[in-house]
């Protein structure tokens, strides 16, 4: 595939030098002058001007006095929160059809929904030079330097460091369409990918499932494996034809005319496609699977050299987005993986079980406490206590509360979020200035809020709480939010865990705390192993650009299979497993997944800093930190490095109390 050339610098080294120099004989900080102007020059193209327009620019706009520095970081930060405060007020507003239930919808909707207001903003800055002038003066740091610095600097200077990361690479827009319709296409591609499973069967001609049931790869085939530990009767059936069906979509010998169709029965330990009852021919799907990834690599790809730090896709979603790197984010799941409790919890499950383990008990549901609490009872109280948005949003303060917070602050912080009616099952939307409030979307049937609408909204809850602190009250708003998505999921369970004691219900299901445990345990040790295939499938597409789409579906299996033998063979008994391949998310969310297992790895990092301490006080003080880096945010947060121990500890914990 031929690469568009990158679109790069105009400026010289030899400009560079000479710009630096006669900069020199009055600055602030000699090395930070030579960080910016190597930075703008990176940025600058011969549509912005000639070399000589390069360093005149410079010369007119560095800053060489401290105390101007900090009036225009200020002038910056004021418009920079009145820019993407109303540009997210303007998305919200366009949105409200779309995601509220109180508007009748139109197909034109959808059209406004979504238009991306803010696209061309940064391109502006680019044009009357605003970003020249913030990456001159307040360049951008890698994550190495951030976490080098991160012990010592101070809030002013990981303000500046903030400011800096807005403007660190100028990618032409085309490029960033190839990605967006890459990543539509795998969407696409996923959206469709059904099995009709009610036309499985297996060599005998029996069927196990009703003969209209339809399940989503992976994540409906993953949720009947779950259902059917509860299945005396055929459960151990239906989960081995499932997982048969999963290995031959990862090797793509699934026949192509059995994905999103009931036309004809299929065998999938055979390989069998019938049609009332003969054998058809039916030819595998063309690794079609694969050819998704390779459009989404090459995609990104060609965007790497428009990022001098971040130059590669993986370094972007890791070093970028996360501020965890790819070998930390390996170092931390592998010691997790590795460790002593997946042999002890594997054995409790294989003795729940009454049988050895297999493969696809990497979902084992097992540990879900069965509350002994009535379901209906719980319905019945919350369609009670919330008939609408309205009763929910005006008993927030009041919930705050329960959790600990006096009067004042919890009316504080009630009177910052707001609750709507929504269409689907909820989200929370926070606000990007101060001035507006977070939302809180949820749903609420004509009853009344069902006690599991009740539970994810208490979830959502968590969110906006995070959202509201970290905007209001961080003291410089470039720092405002949380280092990476995980840390607002964190703080979203940690209020989601504690839904019954906001609805005054005591649940005694007896070791309900320990089963809670073993259960997050369990699914981090899935979800940490799929984020190891993940990335070392994009190192080695990285190592071989050129491959076909056969190529990389044989390197996955390869890789696959060897995360599998490596962490997960002496816990199961059985190698050569290529079942962590088969997540959709590698397809239209590359490189998402560590976010998971971070929010588990975070969560319990957190509930162990709040043991027997104040809630509200705690939540306060940590999340009004703002945007450090993860590690250094946790340093400050608990005195500890980002650590999967305390989940580890919670394990032994649990092991102890159910033995």
């Amino acid at each position: 595939m031929a690469e568009k050339k990158a679109e790069t610098s105009n400026i010289t080294a030899e400009t560079i030098k000479s710009t630096i120099e006669e900069l020199s004989a009055n600055c602030l900080d000699k090395a930070l002058l030579e960080k910016g102007v190597k930075h703008a020059a990176s940025l600058w193209r011969m549509s912005d001007g000639t070399e000589a327009d390069f360093k005149n620019f410079c010369k007119k706009s560095y800053i060489a006095n401290k105390a101007e520095k900090e009036v225009v970081f200020q002038k910056i930060s004021r418009n920079l929160e009145i820019i993407t405060g109303h540009f997210n007020k303007i998305t919200l507003d366009l949105l409200e059809p779309v995601h509220l239930n109180t508007f009748e919808q139109h197909p034109i909707d959808n059209a406004f929904g979504a238009y991306s207001v803010g696209s061309h903003w940064m391109n502006d800055f680019y044009n009357n030079k605003i970003a020249f002038t913030i990456a001159l003066n307040f360049p951008s740091f890698s994550l190495a330097e951030k976490e080098a610095n991160a012990k010592n600097w101070t809030r002013e200077e990981w303000a500046y460091a903030r400011l800096g990361d807005y403007f660190t690479a100028r990618v032409p827009s085309e490029l960033l369409q190839a990605a967006g319709t890459a990543a539509a296409g795998s969407d696409v591609y996923i959206a469709d990918y059904n099995i009709y499973v009610g036309h499985l069967t297996d060599k005998k001609g029996n069927r196990f499932f009703p003969e209209d049931k339809v399940l989503l790869s992976h994540w409906n085939l993953r949720d009947e494996i779950k259902a059917n530990y509860a299945n005396k009767k055929d459960g151990l059936d239906k989960q081995k034809m499932i997982y048969q069906v999963m290995k031959r979509i990862i090797s793509q010998e699934i026949p192509e005319k059995v994905i999103n169709s009931g036309d004809f029965e299929w065998d999938p330990y055979t390989n069998v496609v019938y049609k009332a009852g003969k054998a058809v021919d039916a030819t595998p799907e063309p690794n079609e699977r694969y050819q998704q990834i390779l459009n989404n690599f090459h995609a990104n790809k060609a965007i790497d050299p428009y990022y001098p730090d971040q130059n590669t896709f993986i370094k972007r979603q890791y070093d970028g987005a996360k501020e965890i790197s790819a070998e930390a984010t390996e170092k931390i799941f592998s010691a997790f993986l590795s460790s002593e409790e997946t042999k002890k919890v594997g054995k409790l499950i294989q003795k729940r079980l009454g049988r050895k383990l297999q493969p696809f008990d990497i979902w084992y549901d097992g540990f879900k406490a069965r509350s002994g609490m009535d379901e209906s009872k719980l319905d019945a109280q919350t369609r009670g206590l919330y008939p609408n948005a309205a009763a929910l949003e005006a008993d927030l303060a009041n919930l705050l509360v329960k959790l600990g917070y006096d009067k004042e602050r919890a009316q504080w912080l009630a009177d910052r979020i707001a609750v709507d009616p929504a269409r689907g099952s909820g989200h929370a939307w926070g606000g990007a200035a101060k001035g507006q409030k977070a939302h809180l979307r949820t749903r609420i049937g004509a009853k009344g809020m069902d006690y599991k609408g009740y539970n994810i909204a208490i979830h959502e809850f968590g969110h906006n709480v995070e959202q509201t602190i970290s905007l209001y009250d961080v003291d410089n708003f470039v720092m405002n939010g949380v280092p990476n998505t995980a840390f607002t999921e964190a703080l979203a369970f940690i209020f989601q865990k504690r839904d019954m004691l906001l609805l005054d219900v005591k649940d005694d299901t007896p070791q309900k705390e320990a089963l809670k445990k073993l259960d997050l345990f369990w699914s981090a040790y899935e979800i940490m192993g799929v984020s190891l295939v993940d990335i070392r499938m994009w190192r080695w597409l990285y190592a071989n650009p050129d491959a076909t789409a056969a190529e990389l579906r044989d390197a996955t299996m390869d890789i696959a299979k060897a995360v599998w033998n490596e962490f997960y063979a002496p816990v199961y008994g059985v190698k050569d497993q290529p079942i962590l391949a088969v997540y959709s998310h590698m397809l239209n969310s590359p490189l998402y997944l560590s976010n998971y297992a971070f929010g588990n790895v975070i969560e319990f990092q957190l509930e162990q800093q709040l043991k027997g301490r104040s809630f509200p006080a705690e939540v306060d003080r940590i999340f009004k930190q703002g945007r450090l880096t993860p590690n250094q945010w946790m340093v400050e947060a608990t005195g500890n490095d980002l650590s999967a121990e305390p989940l580890l500890n919670a394990a032994k914990e649990a092991l102890q109390e159910l033995k």
